[in-house]
């Protein structure tokens, strides 16, 4: 039963993690001018990546007998750092944005590498979960670097 619970407990910090995303991304949306519908498009669609991450993440909890968490990360653990992020939206300028993004980015691979090296037992299919949502959120944190690395560029 402690292998469930705490298997459980990794695959609930990943869905926080992705709540925190969720609420990163919307918060992002709101501080873009009006202009940049190109990164209004880019955060709507990374919140929709942590949505079917979180429905594939909260149906293992289920399976293995937990309850699914609901929350964000301000519990004090290191994912809270889209929490922070939120509160330094200074600007509505696009730099300042993709920067706040891209950290909470680094937050979220910091949090699936931590749930890759878990002393919990991980079964090979939750792995493999585990594995891809890192690498489909990689890809996200590539995509915001290269949008803030062009923005910088060009100003």
């Amino acid at each position: 039963m402690e292998t469930n619970e705490n298997l459980t407990e990794v695959l609930n910090d990943l869905i926080r993690i992705n709540n925190d995303r969720i609420d990163g991304y919307e918060k992002a949306i709101s501080e873009v001018e009006d202009i940049d519908v190109d990164l209004r498009g880019i955060f709507q669609k990374m919140a929709n990546e942590s949505r079917e991450n979180i429905n594939e993440l909260s149906a293992e909890v289920r399976n293995l007998g937990g309850d699914v968490a609901t929350g964000t990360t301000n519990s004090g653990k290191i994912y809270r750092v889209w929490m922070d992020i939120k509160a330094t939206f200074t600007g509505h300028d696009r730099t300042s944005v993709l920067e706040s993004c891209e950290y909470g980015e680094d937050a979220a691979q910091e949090a699936y590498d931590d749930a890759l090296a878990t002393d919990a037992d991980l079964p090979v299919n939750i792995r493999q979960i585990i594995a891809n949502q890192k690498a489909e959120l990689l890809e996200s944190h590539n995509l915001i670097k290269k949008y803030r690395d062009l923005h910088e560029a060009v100003n």
